[in-house]
């Protein structure tokens, strides 16, 4: 299912056919695509060049791991996040190459995330992102450092069907996108003035 940003100024294709579907076919994603989309977040910008990005990966050919990982969404994101072929959380790198605590890490992750979904997109496949995950459980598990944060989970793959989902779900899958005007994010002069250029 493709569901493209209804754009009121033209931005790359990628950009406006990028979403973040619920409902994946049942489909594996080869390891050399995957591959593909680490690369991409290898090569996304980071302050003074920290990296600090990290990613866990399950892949439902290995039930027994991906299942541990499905476990570590909350229960809302299980439903349906069950049925991707790829689950992934982010990590953080809480400090930087001087043991000092990276302020930009958080945004540093968000960038190569973004950079593994467009290049995910450009692929043919989607990408959810989660806030809806149990950090603690994923420390536990895993065995993340304390210099480490799980940040968001990520379930991945090939776009399915509305109809596979549960009515609630299928009703926001189906729902038009939207996002606030431009107006009300880019400002000029002082705080919450609206740009000229807007």
């Amino acid at each position: 299912m493709e569901k493209p940003a209804d754009t009121q100024h033209p931005i790359h294709d990628l950009l406006a056919r990028r979403w973040s579907p619920r409902a994946f076919a049942d489909r594996l994603v080869a390891p050399d695509v995957l591959r593909s989309l680490w690369e991409a977040a290898r090569w996304a910008p980071s302050s003074a060049n920290q990296q600090p990005w990290s990613f866990l990966v399950a892949t439902r050919d290995d039930q027994q791991e991906f299942g541990r990982m499905l476990g570590c969404l909350v229960e809302g994101n299980q439903i349906w996040a069950k049925q991707a072929p790829v689950l992934m959380v982010s990590i953080a790198g809480k400090l930087d190459r001087d043991n000092d605590p990276n302020a930009h890490a958080w945004y540093d992750v968000g960038q190569a995330v973004i950079s593994l979904s467009v290049q995910a997109t450009a692929l043919g496949l989607f990408v959810h992102q989660m806030a809806g995950i149990l950090p603690d459980k994923i420390r536990e598990l895993y065995q993340i450092p304390d210099s480490h944060e799980p940040v968001t989970g990520l379930a991945l793959g090939y776009p399915g069907t509305p109809e596979q989902l549960t009515d609630k779900l299928r009703q926001r899958e189906i729902a038009a996108r939207t996002r606030k005007p431009i107006g009300k994010f880019v400002f000029a002069g002082r705080w919450g003035q609206k740009s000229k250029l807007v």
